[in-house]
C-alpha cells in the first residue's frame, strides 16, 4: 500500500543481491536511507539517498553506487525512467499507468489506505489534560487535549496498542482549597450571604450546583461545624463533581479516556514507599542537602537534609527530593510512583502532554523512568504552549463562568467542535497559536478547517450531480474502483494522483516524529490541490468531473475525487473532524 516503503524492500534487495555479486559489501547498514517524493516533481516520482549513506561504509564514490543499483532499478516494469543526479541522487520515474492505478487502490482500501503496523502493536500510554479537579478547563487545556488525542489516534492508526489516560490530582492542597470553596458555595445555598469569595479560593459560578447539591444531601448539618467535621466528605464530593464537569468539557471535543487514574490511591496503597525503595536499592536514594536555586536569596533558603534521588546520574540538572520538611511526600514522589505504575502495566512507550508552563519539570521525570526501567521503557513528553484568543486582532480573556478565564466549552459553544480541533492543530504542539474568532468561522481559504471540509463536501455534491445526471450511476467505492483509470493523463490529475500516493508515508512520518499536525498540513494541501483541478475543470470542460454525454470517462472523474474524499475522511477521522457532506 505504501510505495515508498516497497521500493524501499526493493533497495534491500538489490544491495543484497550487489552482495551476493561481490560488487559491493555485504551486511551494509540501510537504516538511514530515505525513500520520498523529489523536492522537485520534474526530477521523478521517487528519489533515494541510498549511494550517500552507503558510501563510506561500500568505500566506493557515491555515484558508481548510484549506478550500480539504477541499472538494477531499469529492468522493473513498472519503472520508465532511472535518473542519476547530482552526487548520487537516484530518482525514479514510474511507469504513468502505475500512478493511475493507485486511485483503484484507494478506493478498494477504503478507510485503511494508508494504515499501518509500523508500531507492531506496541503498548502506548498517552497521558494528557491530567487537570487538577477544581474547575472548567480553559484554553490552554483545550490544546493540550487535542493535541493529546489526536496523536492517540494517529498512533492507533499506525500500528500502536495506545491507552488515553488521565492522571487525577485529587491529593494535594488544591484539593482542600476546592472543599473549603465548595463548602462556602454549600453555605450560600442554605441562604447565607457569603459576600465577596476570599483570596485564594476558587471564585467561579460553576461551584454554585456543587453547594446545593450538597446543601440536598447534607440539609444543614454542617452549617455551623468545624471544618475537621465536614471537610473529609465534600473533600470527595467536590472532586468527583469536578471530574464529572472535566468529562463533560472534553466530551464536547469528543474526548474520551480509557483510564482515569486518581493520585490518591498512590498515597493509599503504599505505591509511594514502594517505589521510593525500588530506587534505594538500586542505590540511587540518599540523604543529604541540596544547594538554593538559582536567583534565591541565601535568607530565603532553608538548607536541610532531605530525602534525595540521584537523578543527576541520569542526565538532571540537579538531585530532586521525595519529601518535605514536615516528611509528607513530595509531589515529585507521587509522580514517580505514578510513572512506575505505568511501567509495571507493561507500557514500553510513555507520552506524557504538559503545558509549556511545566518544562522545567521534564529532566526530572526523564531521569526516573530511565531508573525505574533500566532505560527499556522511553518517555517522550510534549509541552503545547499556550492559545492567545483573539476576536478581530484584540485579546479575549474573560469568562464569567470560571471567574478569570476564557474556558473550553465557551469556544466550543461559540465555534463548534471541528473548527476548534482542527484548527489547534495547524501549528505544532510547542508553537504558540492563535485562535481569532472571527478568521477560524470564515469561510475562504485562508480557514483551514472549512477549505479542507469544503473539499470534501464537494466531492460529495459532484456525486450527487452525476446520480442526478446518471441515475443508473453507482458510486459505492467498490464499484468506482473498476473504472477505466487510463484516462487520468493530464498533469493536474497525475499531480492529485501523486498527492494520494505519499499519504501512507505522510501518516507512518507523522506518527514517528509524534507530530498530528502533519496530518492537518498534508489535508490542506491535498484540498487545495483538488480545488485547483476544479477550477482548471472551469476553463478546460474535458477536465470537468462530469460530462453529460460521456458516462464512462464521467465515472473516472468520480473515482478520482472519490479517493480524495476517501483520504480527507480519513485523515478528519484521526484529527477527530466530522467530514461533511454538505455545507
Amino acid at each position: 500500500m505504501n510505495i515508498f516503503n516497497t521500493y524501499y524492500k526493493i533497495l534491500e534487495t538489490i544491495i543484497a543481491n550487489l552482495g551476493e555479486r561481490d560488487q559491493l559489501p555485504k551486511g551494509l547498514d540501510l537504516k538511514n536511507v530515505t525513500i520520498e517524493p523529489p523536492r522537485d516533481n520534474t526530477h521523478g516520482d521517487i528519489s533515494t539517498n541510498i549511494a550517500m549513506v552507503l558510501t563510506k561504509q561500500a568505500r566506493l564514490k557515491p555515484r558508481d553506487i548510484a549506478e550500480m543499483v539504477a541499472t538494477e532499478i531499469r529492468s522493473m516494469t513498472d519503472v520508465k525512467k532511472v535518473d542519476v543526479a547530482g552526487p548520487g541522487f537516484i530518482n525514479i520515474t514510474l511507469q504513468q499507468n502505475i500512478i493511475q492505478s493507485e486511485v483503484s487502490k484507494i478506493l478498494k482500501s477504503g478507510k485503511n489506505y494508508g494504515r499501518s503496523d509500523i508500531g507492531q502493536n506496541s503498548k502506548v500510554n498517552i497521558e494528557y489534560v491530567s487537570v487538577n479537579p477544581t474547575g472548567p478547563l480553559h484554553v490552554g487545556h483545550c490544546r493540550g487535549a487535542i493535541f493529546g488525542d489526536a496523536l492517540a489516534s494517529l498512533l492507533s492508526f499506525c500500528g500502536y496498542d495506545v491507552t488515553r489516560e488521565y492522571y487525577i490530582n485529587d491529593a494535594g492542597g488544591q484539593i482542600d482549597t476546592l472543599a473549603r470553596s465548595a463548602y462556602l458555595r454549600y453555605k450560600e445555598a442554605l441562604g447565607e450571604d457569603i459576600g465577596e469569595i476570599s483570596e485564594g479560593l476558587y471564585p467561579g459560578d460553576y461551584l454554585i450546583p456543587v453547594g446545593q447539591n450538597l446543601a440536598k444531601k447534607y440539609g444543614d448539618r454542617w452549617l455551623n461545624a468545624d471544618e475537621s467535621e465536614w471537610i473529609e466528605s465534600i473533600r470527595p464530593f467536590a472532586t468527583d463533581a469536578m471530574m464529572d464537569m472535566i468529562r463533560e468539557d472534553l466530551s464536547t471535543l469528543s474526548i474520551k479516556h480509557d483510564v482515569f487514574f486518581s493520585e490518591l490511591t498512590l498515597h493509599h496503597n503504599g505505591q509511594i514507599e514502594a517505589t521510593l525503595n525500588k530506587l534505594d536499592a538500586k542505590g540511587l536514594i540518599y540523604t543529604g542537602v541540596l544547594e538554593a536555586p538559582k536567583g534565591t536569596k541565601a535568607d530565603d533558603w532553608e538548607s536541610r537534609p532531605q530525602t534525595l534521588f540521584k537523578s543527576t546520574d541520569f542526565g538532571d540538572d540537579v538531585d530532586r527530593a521525595f519529601k518535605k520538611s514536615d516528611g509528607s511526600w513530595t509531589y515529585f514522589a507521587a509522580d514517580v510512583a505514578y510513572h512506575y505504575d505505568k511501567i509495571g502495566r507493561g507500557f514500553t512507550d510513555l507520552i506524557d502532554v504538559w503545558g509549556a508552563d511545566h518544562g522545567g519539570y521534564v529532566k526530572r521525570i526523564e531521569s526516573v523512568v530511565k531508573a525505574l526501567s533500566d532505560g527499556e521503557v522511553n518517555i517522550d513528553i510534549k509541552l503545547c504552549q499556550m492559545v492567545k484568543l483573539l476576536r478581530d486582532g484584540a485579546p479575549v480573556i474573560m469568562s464569567k463562568r470560571s471567574g478569570s478565564f476564557i474556558t473550553m466549552r465557551d469556544i466550543v459553544e461559540e465555534v463548534g467542535k471541528d473548527v476548534v480541533r482542527f484548527i489547534m492543530l495547524t501549528r505544532k504542539n510547542d508553537a504558540s497559536l492563535d485562535f481569532d474568532f472571527a478568521r477560524v468561522t470564515e469561510q475562504s481559504k485562508d480557514n483551514p478547517v472549512f477549505y479542507v471540509q469544503y473539499a470534501h463536501a464537494r466531492v460529495f455534491s459532484v456525486l450527487r450531480k452525476a446520480q442526478n445526471t446518471f441515475p443508473d450511476i453507482d458510486i459505492s467505492l467498490s464499484s468506482l474502483a473498476n473504472a477505466d483509470m487510463s484516462y487520468f493523463t493530464d498533469s493536474s490529475e497525475l499531480s492529485l494522483i501523486k498527492n494520494m500516493m505519499n499519504w501512507p508515508r505522510f501518516t507512518e512520518s507523522a506518527a514517528f516524529a509524534r507530530e498530528p499536525h502533519r496530518i492537518a498540513y498534508y489535508l490542506y494541501e491535498l484540498a487545495s490541490e483538488f480545488h485547483a483541478l476544479w477550477n482548471k475543470g472551469n476553463d478546460n470542460l474535458d477536465l470537468r468531473f462530469i460530462i453529460d454525454n460521456d458516462k464512462e470517462k464521467t465515472i473516472s472523474r468520480l473515482a478520482l475525487i472519490r479517493a480524495v474524499a476517501n483520504i480527507i475522511a480519513t485523515g478528519l477521522d484521526i484529527l477527530g473532524v466530522e467530514p461533511v457532506t454538505e455545507m
